[in-house]
Order: C-alpha cells, then structure tokens, then sequence
C-alpha cells in the first residue's frame, strides 16, 4: 500500500453506484479505501473487484473465527483483489497466524484497541497484548485509535516500523494532527468524507492536515 497522503477512506456506504463515485472521485487523495460488511452486504462481493480496479482496497472485516473460517474469508477477499484485510488478535495466535498465510502478498493488519468509547472496557486493556501477538505472528500493522493517541504512542512502542492505521478521525472525533503526531502512519476517516456533500474537498482537507506532518 502506497504512502503518499497516509489518509485511508473509511467507505462504509450502503448505495453501490455513490460509493463507486465516491471512490473515483478521492483516488489520488487517498492511499486506500477500507470497506466494510454494510457495503458488502448491500452491494455484493464484487464490489471489492469493483474498487480494487479504482484503489488499493482493504477488507475492514474484523475476522475473528477459528483457524480454517480465517484461511476462507481471508483467501476471498483477496483473490476479489483486497491489498490488505483486518482481523481481530483475540482470536489468537492461531487464528492470527492462518490469516497472515492465507493473505499472501496482501497485508494483514490485527486490530488492538476500538476507537468508540465501548473499545476501552475489553479491547483497551490487552492492546499491547495484542500488538506483541500480532508481531510475533507477521502482520503487517496494527489498528490504534486516533480517538485516543496516547494508545498510539503505546503501539508505536511495541510495534517498531511496523505500520499503524488509525480509525476515528472526523466523526468519532478524532484528529489526523494527534494521530500522526502519536506516530500513526495512516489515518482512517469514513463519514467526514462519504457523508460530505463534496467529498473530495473534504479529503483534501484532512490530507493538508497529515500533509504538514509527512
């Protein structure tokens, strides 16, 4: 996955021809678009093979399953052209490891803490347990909170040059300035952008702000 702005769409649409257009119209403001299950499920599959055309896509699903439930999801998404897919560590090391196989050339990234307030009660805790699993097992990087920098700065300890995507940005009220800043490489912004009435601009806007930090 490319750095270039180190800002990643979060596309969480529902309507598949807007997500689409969305899509072409921030491709070279954004690095990657994340999609997750409320695109899928309301514009099919193909959508990934849709947008891998426009972008590099990474499949937001949170896999969290037994071992061979990994390897399938994992082996799908990619072979619809995702670039990268998110998985939950607390599956464990198993599961963890059977998804970094299964995803080749693509990259794996091992979610360590939420970025809603609920993320604090259970992931929040073990995050650095999590981040020291996802290490030892290859992934590619980490989800941290942009809504919470400072957890940030603790992956960051932990995951050396491993990458960092930080969700929560716009919305949910987190800063692409503090997350950079923390030591995110990427950050992930879904409804300030897809729910603006100009996208684009909305992107490029966020991008200036990573931009002075790059």
């Amino acid at each position: 996955m490319r750095r270039e702005t180190g800002l990643i769409l979060a596309l969480d649409e529902t309507d598949g021809e807007k997500a689409e257009k969305t899509a072409e119209s921030v491709s070279d403001v954004v690095d990657a678009i994340k999609i997750n299950w409320p695109l899928v499920l309301s514009a099919g599959p193909d959508m990934i093979n849709r947008l891998s055309q426009i972008s590099d896509v990474i499949c937001d699903f949170k896999v969290a399953d037994i071992p061979n439930t990994v390897r399938l999801i994992v082996e799908e998404s990619v072979s619809r052209g995702a670039s990268g897919i998110i998985v939950h560590a607390f599956a464990g090391g198993d599961s963890l490891r059977e998804a970094v196989i299964a995803a080749g050339n693509a990259e794996v990234f091992a979610v360590t803490e939420m970025s809603h307030p609920g993320g604090t009660a259970f992931t929040a805790p073990h995050a650095e347990e999590m981040a020291e699993l996802g290490v030892r097992c290859g992934a590619a990087g980490f989800i941290a909170p942009a809504t919470r920098p400072d957890r940030i700065k603790a992956i960051r300890k932990i995951a050396g040059d491993l990458k960092i995507l930080s969700p929560g940005v716009g919305s949910q009220g987190g800063s692409a300035y503090s997350a950079v800043s923390a030591g995110a490489d990427y950050v992930i912004a879904g409804r300030a952008i897809y729910g603006s009435d100009d996208p684009r601009s909305a992107a490029l806007s966020i991008g200036d702000e990573i931009k002075s930090l790059l």
